[in-house]
Protein backbone atom coordinates (compact mmCIF):
# COMPACT_ATOMS: atom_id res chain seq x y z
CA UNK A 1 0.00 0.00 0.00
CA UNK A 2 1.01 3.55 -0.72
CA UNK A 3 1.70 5.67 1.94
CA UNK A 4 -1.15 8.12 2.70
CA UNK A 5 -0.35 12.12 2.99
CA UNK A 6 -2.66 12.13 6.50
CA UNK A 7 -2.83 15.24 7.78
CA UNK A 8 -4.08 15.22 11.38
CA UNK A 9 -5.09 18.21 12.75
CA UNK A 10 -7.64 19.84 15.12
CA UNK A 11 -11.55 19.98 14.16
CA UNK A 12 -12.70 23.00 13.05
CA UNK A 13 -16.65 23.93 12.88
CA UNK A 14 -16.64 23.86 9.00
CA UNK A 15 -15.78 20.24 9.27
CA UNK A 16 -19.09 19.76 10.80
CA UNK A 17 -20.86 18.61 7.97
CA UNK A 18 -18.32 16.37 6.65
CA UNK A 19 -18.00 14.67 9.70
CA UNK A 20 -21.79 14.20 9.78
CA UNK A 21 -21.33 12.45 6.22
CA UNK A 22 -18.45 10.18 8.11
CA UNK A 23 -20.51 9.21 10.70
CA UNK A 24 -23.47 7.97 8.57
CA UNK A 25 -20.63 5.90 6.13
CA UNK A 26 -18.89 4.86 9.36
CA UNK A 27 -21.65 3.47 11.48
CA UNK A 28 -25.19 3.94 9.76
CA UNK A 29 -28.31 4.91 10.53
CA UNK A 30 -28.94 2.71 14.33
CA UNK A 31 -26.35 4.59 15.65
CA UNK A 32 -28.39 6.77 16.78
CA UNK A 33 -29.69 3.92 19.56
CA UNK A 34 -26.46 3.05 20.97
CA UNK A 35 -25.96 4.08 24.40
CA UNK A 36 -22.74 5.76 23.81
CA UNK A 37 -24.87 8.40 21.22
CA UNK A 38 -27.71 8.29 24.16
CA UNK A 39 -24.75 9.84 26.19
CA UNK A 40 -23.49 12.65 23.87
CA UNK A 41 -27.24 14.54 23.29
CA UNK A 42 -27.97 17.39 24.62
CA UNK A 43 -24.62 19.28 24.15
CA UNK A 44 -21.78 20.14 21.50
CA UNK A 45 -18.52 18.52 22.02
CA UNK A 46 -15.41 19.95 23.38
CA UNK A 47 -14.22 21.30 19.94
CA UNK A 48 -10.80 21.93 21.20
CA UNK A 49 -10.02 18.43 21.99
CA UNK A 50 -11.53 16.77 18.71
CA UNK A 51 -9.41 15.96 16.14
CA UNK A 52 -9.71 15.19 11.96
CA UNK A 53 -7.72 13.59 10.07
CA UNK A 54 -7.53 14.12 6.07
CA UNK A 55 -6.02 12.34 2.98
CA UNK A 56 -5.80 15.71 0.63
CA UNK A 57 -9.17 17.39 0.99
CA UNK A 58 -10.84 13.59 1.42
CA UNK A 59 -11.79 13.93 5.75
CA UNK A 60 -11.07 10.18 6.48
CA UNK A 61 -11.38 10.17 10.34
CA UNK A 62 -12.49 12.10 13.47
CA UNK A 63 -12.52 12.01 16.82
CA UNK A 64 -14.80 13.76 19.12
CA UNK A 65 -14.71 14.24 23.05
CA UNK A 66 -17.13 15.44 24.84
CA UNK A 67 -17.66 17.42 28.68
CA UNK A 68 -19.64 14.44 30.91
CA UNK A 69 -20.30 14.54 35.13
CA UNK A 70 -21.29 11.63 37.45
CA UNK A 71 -21.02 12.40 41.22
CA UNK A 72 -17.42 14.30 41.15
CA UNK A 73 -15.83 16.62 38.87
CA UNK A 74 -16.60 16.85 34.66
CA UNK A 75 -14.15 14.40 32.92
CA UNK A 76 -14.42 13.60 29.42
CA UNK A 77 -16.26 11.03 27.10
CA UNK A 78 -14.53 9.87 23.87
CA UNK A 79 -16.38 9.52 21.05
CA UNK A 80 -16.87 8.72 18.34
CA UNK A 81 -13.59 7.58 16.47
CA UNK A 82 -14.97 6.84 12.47
CA UNK A 83 -12.44 6.09 9.97
CA UNK A 84 -13.84 6.14 6.58
CA UNK A 85 -14.47 2.38 5.47
CA UNK A 86 -12.30 2.49 2.68
CA UNK A 87 -9.34 3.64 4.79
CA UNK A 88 -9.66 1.54 7.52
CA UNK A 89 -6.87 -0.40 8.67
CA UNK A 90 -4.12 2.46 7.88
CA UNK A 91 -3.03 3.59 11.23
CA UNK A 92 -5.40 6.88 11.06
CA UNK A 93 -7.83 5.66 14.02
CA UNK A 94 -4.75 5.23 16.40
CA UNK A 95 -3.29 8.26 14.91
CA UNK A 96 -6.44 10.15 15.91
CA UNK A 97 -6.39 8.70 19.38
CA UNK A 98 -2.96 9.50 20.32
CA UNK A 99 -4.20 13.47 19.10
CA UNK A 100 -7.05 13.25 21.07
CA UNK A 101 -5.41 12.05 24.28
CA UNK A 102 -2.57 14.31 23.90
CA UNK A 103 -4.70 17.55 23.79
CA UNK A 104 -7.00 15.88 26.87
CA UNK A 105 -3.53 15.78 28.64
CA UNK A 106 -2.44 19.30 27.96
CA UNK A 107 -6.00 20.47 28.41
CA UNK A 108 -5.07 18.92 31.91
CA UNK A 109 -8.02 16.39 31.72
CA UNK A 110 -8.39 14.24 34.53
CA UNK A 111 -10.07 11.30 32.69
CA UNK A 112 -11.67 9.65 29.51
CA UNK A 113 -14.28 6.78 29.18
CA UNK A 114 -15.75 5.38 26.01
CA UNK A 115 -17.51 2.51 25.13
CA UNK A 116 -15.52 0.11 22.62
CA UNK A 117 -13.29 -2.64 21.55
CA UNK A 118 -10.76 -3.25 24.27
CA UNK A 119 -8.32 -4.85 21.87
CA UNK A 120 -7.80 -1.63 20.38
CA UNK A 121 -8.14 0.96 23.10
CA UNK A 122 -6.15 -1.02 25.64
CA UNK A 123 -2.72 -0.01 23.39
CA UNK A 124 -3.47 3.70 24.56
CA UNK A 125 -4.03 2.51 28.65
CA UNK A 126 -7.63 2.09 28.94
CA UNK A 127 -9.18 -0.55 30.94
CA UNK A 128 -12.62 -2.04 31.77
CA UNK A 129 -14.60 0.41 34.55
CA UNK A 130 -14.61 -1.48 37.86
CA UNK A 131 -18.14 -2.59 38.48
CA UNK A 132 -19.82 -0.77 40.45
CA UNK A 133 -17.71 2.61 39.96
CA UNK A 134 -19.68 4.15 37.07
CA UNK A 135 -22.58 3.60 35.32
CA UNK A 136 -23.93 4.61 31.41
CA UNK A 137 -27.91 5.92 30.72
CA UNK A 138 -28.60 2.68 29.00
CA UNK A 139 -27.14 -0.85 28.47
CA UNK A 140 -23.66 -1.74 27.54
CA UNK A 141 -21.30 -4.26 27.64
CA UNK A 142 -19.27 -4.41 30.78
CA UNK A 143 -15.94 -4.91 29.02
CA UNK A 144 -17.10 -2.72 26.15
CA UNK A 145 -17.05 0.39 29.09
CA UNK A 146 -13.49 1.77 29.24
CA UNK A 147 -11.33 4.48 31.08
CA UNK A 148 -8.59 5.85 31.02
CA UNK A 149 -6.93 8.03 34.09
CA UNK A 150 -5.21 11.17 32.75
CA UNK A 151 -4.38 12.66 36.36
CA UNK A 152 -3.45 10.15 38.68
CA UNK A 153 -5.96 9.57 41.61
CA UNK A 154 -8.81 11.41 39.84
CA UNK A 155 -10.59 8.26 39.39
CA UNK A 156 -11.20 7.71 42.92
CA UNK A 157 -13.12 11.35 42.79
CA UNK A 158 -15.93 10.08 40.29
CA UNK A 159 -18.83 7.65 40.96
CA UNK A 160 -22.70 6.93 40.04
CA UNK A 161 -24.11 7.30 36.74
CA UNK A 162 -22.42 9.85 33.77
CA UNK A 163 -25.55 11.74 33.60
CA UNK A 164 -24.61 13.70 30.24
CA UNK A 165 -22.82 16.61 28.89
CA UNK A 166 -21.20 18.64 31.36
CA UNK A 167 -21.50 22.42 31.57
Amino acid sequence: MPALSLVIRPEHPDDEPAVARLHARAFGPGRYARTAYRLREGGPHRADLSVTASVGSFLAGSVRMNAVRAKGPAFLALGPLAVDPSFEGRGIGSALMQAALDAARAAGEGLVILVGDLPFYARFGFAPVPPGRLGLPGPVDPGRFLWLELAEGFSARVSGVVGGVAD
